[in-house]
């Protein structure tokens, strides 16, 4: 590590000899000036990496000081040090971003401690961090290897979320590639656990098993209505749960979570079955059963999702709920602007209910654009596009809106997304699906040891095209390629972000209920 620069501006600077002596004899390198115009000079000339400033000095004073130096080098952390415990002080000193506070007289240990607290909390952040995690492993592996429900999965994905968003905040890569193999561990493990269960959820014999997409509106929405006048539903499609997470950081400033529970996705993790399966509060195939008019087998041409107001009417009206809702699907900034601009009569609603396209459209922008897929070369980028989006969107405008005016939030997708990388090859007559991560087809040739397949979709409650109809699903990292042209194919999807499979990230996401701090 570096020796540190630190500049010390007092105009009583003959006073703190002893303090000076300190901290050289701990290694550091110490500057004194004792006037803010010198102070100004020796900035001017040299960089340093924390300065103290007197607050009470004569000629330019520590305020005034301070306004300078932010000009000369406004990302120097700078402590104030000052004789008044005045709470105006205080303000304006915090409000011109000072990194801290000192009252006088103060002891060498206190420099020492906010020297620390200033620049070197980041190595020691990540120094404990690290630390942490290499104690954690070998639970981790065992966490892993011992998951026997759908239980166990929710909680060893969360460890493994914050170990990944942890691990992240340190800038030290030497865990990165240890932590993949742990989550490459675990999707394998998973798809294993969904290949023996997954059909077992829907037989009315069993009794343990894991809220679904069709259950959110009335195991989590409905409720929270109950106990409030109204509430606001945000579905964000494709926002996984580490996105959530990312997004948590600044929603927290203006909610408190009331609840965050992951549930599992149907599949297939697409939207136009998950989502369709949500707003229904039915399984696809009992969708195209009791309204065939609104749903849209994978074969045919349009919009899978256009009914998804009318078939959320259709669920309130069978649980005889007969709330005041509005819908409204927002594709891009300017329908989430629209949004904001009318949110006062949107607010007239018991029940109102907002879908934002913005996450999944980055996922195919990043398949199909190539400075996307540069932007969000991996998951720690992935993420922080997110999170960019949100902190700019209209979204977030619209959430401290309904802070504001008490209401009740509740923030959920249809699916996530996984990373792809391995090819499978499967080979499909003209009428079968074109999705990379699941296939429904009559005539599919592929290894089995390689997928989930599910032969008779009835009793995973899916459509079929025909009566000798399959469904294959891919798990982990894989996706489908057909040998015709294979090895473009594989080029061009190898390392997207691609969905309708079995993975933790796309079949663990968030519902979270929230309430303002207000």
């Amino acid at each position: 590590m570096k020796n540190i620069d630190i500049l010390w501006v007092d105009d009583e600077i003959e006073f703190l000899k002893s303090h000076i002596i300190f901290l050289k004899e701990k290694g550091f390198n110490v500057t004194t000036a004792n006037n803010g115009e010198d102070a100004k000079e020796i900035i001017s000339k040299k960089k340093f990496d924390i300065i103290f400033l007197d607050e009470n000095m004569p000629g330019l004073s520590g305020l005034q000081t301070l306004n300078e130096i932010k000009i000369l080098s406004p990302e120097t952390p700078v402590v104030m040090v000052t004789k008044s415990e005045a709470e105006e002080i205080m303000d304006k000193a915090i409000g011109a971003k000072i990194s801290d506070y000192l009252i006088k007289p103060v002891n060498p240990n206190q420099i020492l401690l906010s020297i620390k607290k200033n620049i070197d909390n980041k190595r020691l952040i990540a120094e404990e961090t690290t630390s942490a995690y290499q104690s954690e492993f070998n639970k981790l592996g065992r966490q892993i290897s011992e998951c026997r429900d759908y239980k166990d999965w929710v909680l060893l994905y969360k460890k493994l979320i914050y170990w990944e968003l942890e691990l992240e905040k340190t800038n030290d890569n030497t865990f990165d590639e240890i932590l993949k193999l742990q989550k490459n561990e675990a999707n394998t493990l998973f798809a294993k656990f969904i290949k023996t269960n997954y059909l077992k959820w829907f037989d009315l014999n069993t009794k343990e098993k894991p809220l679904m997409s069709p259950n959110i509106f009335k195991y989590k929405i409905l409720p929270a209505l109950e106990k409030a006048e109204k509430v606001v539903t945000i579905l964000i499609d494709n926002l996984r749960y580490d996105h959530w997470k990312a997004l948590q950081t600044i929603i927290s400033e203006y909610y408190n979570i009331d609840e965050e529970e992951i549930f599992y996705s149907i599949l297939p993790t697409a939207t136009q079955y998950a989502r369709n399966s949500m707003f229904s509060g039915l399984m696809p195939s009992e969708i195209e059963r009791l309204y065939p008019n609104m749903w849209m087998n994978d074969e045919e041409e349009g919009l899978k999702n256009t009914f998804e107001e009318e078939l959320l009417r259709k669920q309130l009206n069978r649980l005889n709920k007969n709330y005041k809702f509005c819908y409204i699907k927002a594709l891009n900034n300017r329908d989430g602007k629209k949004i904001v601009d009318n949110i006062t009569n949107i607010l007239q609603n018991q029940l109102i209910v907002l879908v934002y396209n913005f996450v999944d459209l980055l996922s195919h922008a990043r398949t199909e654009v190539e400075m996307i897929r540069e932007l969000a070369e991996d998951e720690a980028a992935y993420r922080s596009l997110v999170l960019s989006w949100f902190e700019h969107s209209p979204l977030l405008e619209l959430l401290k809106i309904v802070m504001i005016k008490g209401i009740k939030v509740v923030i959920t997708t249809d699916h996530g997304t996984v990373k792809v990388h391995n090819p499978i090859k499967v080979i499909g007559d003209k009428t079968t699906t074109p999705n990379l991560r699941y296939k429904q087809g009559k005539s599919l040739s592929y290894d089995t040891r390689d997928v989930f397949e599910i032969t008779n979709p009835s009793k995973a409650y899916l459509p079929k095209q025909d009566v000798s109809s399959s469904y294959i699903f891919a798990t982990g990292y894989d996706f489908f390629a057909y040998p015709n042209n294979f090895n473009y194919y594989v080029k061009y999807y190898k390392n997207t972000f691609q969905h309708g499979g079995i993975s933790l990230e796309e079949m663990l996401i968030p519902v979270v209920t929230l309430s303002p701090k207000v």
